[in-house]
């Protein structure tokens, strides 16, 4: 793999099998400064996305959904080459990341790359990884997970469905011990629990203040909520977030979790997933970065 001004790594199954059209006006429009890298196996982004950071790239993108986009940014992070930069070209289903990244772009009226905060995971058994929007589980790891058996439907649609059945199908409230940067650690059931860099998660707006260059995480906890009580809040967290005076739901801002479990976790990291139950991971040790990438969005 040469160097050059700019390496897209795509997925080819993005948006439903529907974005070959805007690869294709990409492709005419840069012309010979761009090499496009397909995707066939999960995790593979990730590698390509290593292999042209060290081969001198300027800019390395993710052409795709959040998934493609988690890859590619660990493949950079891995890499440690700080000055290649991290392009954007969402065409996925829901496109969490992007909206963060544009909603940045808008506030801070910026037209070029900019730095951007990142998380990383670690669990005891040595698994180890970035995110860039959002760490989601329990309920929200089953979310995802009933997002990937849902076909044709997109973005909210998508999400929507695969909550309802997410809340049927896999109700749990494990107890979980909850520290935060250097606070005491608390202990609550737990039907959810997300760190988020980026405002949404699964197209749903739970942190509608984050900023992705703030140096903060904002998390979300919620307790045992009945399975009517989440579905009501469907429609309000959808379009701006959780009730921020809801007891049952803990809200803030930290640098750092550390977290065990009476259970086994179900883990995603921007929709990809870190562990599944099978893996018996409990303990998880999550850690803001700041200002880690520098992330630009390609437009076609």
């Amino acid at each position: 793999m040469d160097g050059g001004e700019l390496c897209v790594i795509f997925n080819p199954a993005a948006g439903k099998f529907r974005a070959a059209q805007r690869l294709d006006k990409l492709r005419r429009n840069w012309g010979t400064r761009v090499s496009f890298k397909p995707t066939s196996l999960p995790g593979q982004a990730s590698d390509l996305a290593h292999e042209a950071a060290c081969a001198g790239y300027a800019v390395v993108a993710a052409a795709g959904g959040d998934g493609t986009v988690h890859e590619v940014a660990n493949g950079l992070l891995r890499a440690g080459r700080p000055e290649v930069r991290f392009g954007i070209f969402p065409i996925g289903s829901a496109n969490d990341y992007a909206y963060s990244v544009a909603a940045h772009r808008e506030r801070e009226k910026v037209s070029g790359p900019f730095a951007v905060d990142v998380g990383r995971v670690r669990s005891p058994d040595g698994r180890e990884q970035y995110f860039v929007c959002c760490l989601g589980l329990g309920l929200n790891g089953a979310v995802t997970l009933e997002a990937r058996r849902i076909r044709l439907l997109q973005g909210m649609a998508l999400y929507g469905l695969a909550t309802i059945r997410a809340v049927w199908k896999h109700y749990e409230c494990p107890r979980m011990r909850i520290a935060l940067d250097d606070s005491a650690p608390w202990d609550a059931a737990t039907l959810m629990f997300s760190v988020l860099l980026g405002k949404r998660e699964g197209g749903f707006v739970l942190a509608p203040q984050a900023e992705l260059d703030d140096g903060w995480f904002d998390y979300v906890h919620a307790g045992r909520l009945s399975r009517w009580q989440v579905l009501t809040f469907l429609p309000r967290v959808a379009l701006v977030g959780l009730p921020a005076k809801d007891t049952r739901i803990r809200q803030g801002r930290c640098r750092r979790v550390r977290l065990s479990s009476d259970r086994p976790l179900l883990v995603h990291l921007d929709g990809e997933f870190f562990c599944t139950p099978a893996d018996q991971v409990r303990e998880l040790d999550i850690e803001l970065l700041p200002k880690a990438l520098q992330v630009e969005v390609l437009s076609d």
